[in-house]
């Protein structure tokens, strides 16, 4: 039986099929449906973790405990994920563990592009990289099998053109794989200096057994054509170089950690001209050059974005992309903007008006800083918005003027914002930090968090209190407000960033996609009120417009949803309600 399946999907059914019993993450594109989709299997324990490092953290309690488990999340999840990942490659598992690693090139919701086939090298870690969603699946499923015999963490390395993109898969059987018992072995598992040198030593014959494996694994396979030019890929690469050069001969690499040496010199002495066809580091190239082979690569490629067959066709071939398929004119640009009705858009329409310095973080609010709110001064990565606020003030010292804040969501919030909000309390800052909490994680598709109160299955939990979270970390100032009622929220900005100590202003308000009942009235523009100043215009929202013609303001009735922001911002009382009919 085929199912047409996303790679990511495919990703969840392999693991299903090697028998996984625990799956974790942190929401983050393009990982995102793996656990959701694992989530649906009731003999699954599947559980959206605060952060990525929890995740690894309980994937590897989970896997020491004895079952095969998975841990998926995007590039820069990893990063947050390092530090168990590091060790637990020295601990080795006891049911196997795989790490998919959701590598964004084209940075298509990222904010950087870096590549984690370097964690392979620096972790001493096996990475697999599928090229397809039937590989993708079938890679999992191996990725079990593979962990639990050379004992250590396995990482499948995705990128998002495989994640998202549908390719035909066929289903296999389910394995009945047995819970492996846990035995209590204090060298193995804790990592004392003592015990981490001998697990070191094991680390290193680990890979040298790794090595020796992707020599021969069916994996790496050399496709032998017309041997003038040789090309050495991997992943959706590959895809882009068989279908522009479907005749040459390649050398698929599977396992892009360790590099299979024999075989790559084989191939290597086999062909005319070597190349190297991957996005993003010279991963490849840079080992091959170190074995002494020429080869090129990046001397062809360029080192940023995401390939395409008409890339590979036009550096190998000369061809440049024709016409034939283009739009005869140029389409108008699409930035990306908030939602209508986004509780969001109000927060930052005012932190524009005010002139504030702000520091902004990962999330649908990152938006904030496009035109036309402009108000974001920077943004770092998950959780930095802060720590940043609170270096920004202490750098200024004597001259700091009060006019900086931090703004993050709620889920990032929980992510990993509460230790810097503890350094701000800590260290003696003043720092104003706002928590948007819109009641889900918004912008990888309203995923549940602590802070919902329900859990990656929809069932009731506890749900954490910001507002008493935040008091029990030390800050006495705490405000709630609605973001949509700009005067309140500008009265309470003020009275905030007065004060010589920390305060935190929760903005709440539900996020405009999860809200199902809107209102049945709809807003119109009075043209005899309307000046024509395009106030109502400058918050960035779809739901109304400017008529050049009528030089008037007019809603887009099918996109307003009624939030009640344009009247507030609209100084000539020119918008109001009717009723629907």
């Amino acid at each position: 039986m085929k199912n047409l399946m996303i790679g990511n999907e495919a990703v969840a059914r392999g693991a299903y099929e090697a028998g996984v019993r625990a799956a974790t993450a942190y929401p983050g594109t393009p990982s995102t449906e793996i656990v959701s989709k694992l989530a649906e299997f009731s003999d699954v324990y599947s559980e959206w973790a605060p952060n990525e490092k929890v995740a690894l953290e309980v994937g590897a309690g989970a896997s020491i405990a004895g079952v095969r488990t998975l841990v998926a999340m995007k590039h820069v999840g990893v990063n947050v994920a390092a530090d168990p990942l590091y060790t637990f490659s020295y601990t080795g598992v006891n049911g196997g563990l795989v790490l998919v690693s959701a590598d964004d090139p084209g940075m298509f919701s990222s904010q950087n592009e870096q590549d984690n086939r370097g964690y392979g090298k620096f972790a001493k870690l096996m990475v697999l990289e599928p090229s397809d969603s039937q590989e993708a699946k079938d890679f999992t499923r191996l990725a079990f099998h593979l962990s639990e015999y050379f004992d250590g963490p396995i990482m499948l390395r995705i990128t998002t053109r495989l994640a998202h993109s549908q390719t035909l898969v066929e289903l296999g059987e389910i394995e009945q794989v047995e819970i492996k018992e846990y035995k209590k072995e204090a060298p193995k598992y804790v990592m004392l200096p003592g015990y981490a040198k001998e697990r070191h030593i094991a680390v290193e014959q680990r890979i040298i057994k790794q090595r020796e494996y992707a020599e021969t694994s069916e994996l790496n396979v050399i496709q032998w054509g017309d041997r003038k030019l040789g090309i050495v890929t991997s992943g959706v690469s590959y895809q882009y170089v068989k279908e522009v050069l479907p005749h040459v001969s390649v050398l698929k690499l599977g396992i892009v950690n360790p590099l299979p040496e024999r075989l790559i010199k084989e191939f290597a002495a086999g062909v005319e001209r070597l190349v190297v066809v991957e996005e993003l580091e010279p991963f490849i190239e840079e080992q091959i050059k170190i074995w002494g082979i020429t080869v090129e690569g990046k001397n062809i490629f360029s080192l940023v974005d995401e390939y395409t067959p008409e890339l590979v066709e036009e550096k190998l071939l000369g061809n440049q992309q024709g016409n034939d398929f283009q739009f005869k004119n140029d389409l108008p640009g699409r930035p990306p903007l908030l939602c209508p009705g986004c509780p969001h858009r109000g927060v930052f329409y005012t932190l524009n008006r005010m002139k504030l310095t702000v520091m902004g973080d990962i999330g649908c609010y990152t938006l904030g800083a496009l035109a036309p709110l402009e108000a974001i001064d920077a943004c770092i990565c998950m959780g930095a918005s802060i720590g940043s606020a609170l270096g920004f003030e202490k750098a200024k010292g004597d001259a700091y003027d009060r006019k900086t804040v931090a703004v993050i969501g709620d889920s990032t919030f929980v992510h990993s914002g509460i230790t810097a909000l503890i350094d701000v309390v800590y260290n003696k800052g003043t720092s104003t930090v706002l928590i948007l909490d819109n009641d889900t994680t918004a912008m990888t598709g309203h995923q549940n968090h602590p802070g919902t109160g329900v859990t990656i299955d929809n069932k009731p939990t506890h749900k954490l209190d910001l507002e008493a979270l935040v008091k029990a970390i030390g800050v006495e100032h705490v405000r709630i407000v609605d973001p949509l009622r700009l005067n309140e929220l500008r009265k309470v900005l003020q009275e905030e960033l007065a004060r010589l100590e920390p305060s935190v202003i929760i903005a709440k308000r539900p996020c405009a996609l999860i809200v199902k009942d809107h209102p049945k009235q709809k807003y119109f523009v009075d043209d005899d009120k309307c000046k024509s100043c395009k106030l109502c215009i400058k918050i960035g929202c779809t739901g109304i417009s400017f008529n050049d013609e009528t030089k008037k303001a007019y809603f887009n009735e099918h996109n307003c949803v009624t939030c009640g922001l344009c009247p507030e911002v609209c100084s000539f009382d020119a918008i109001s309600l009717k009723e629907e009919h």
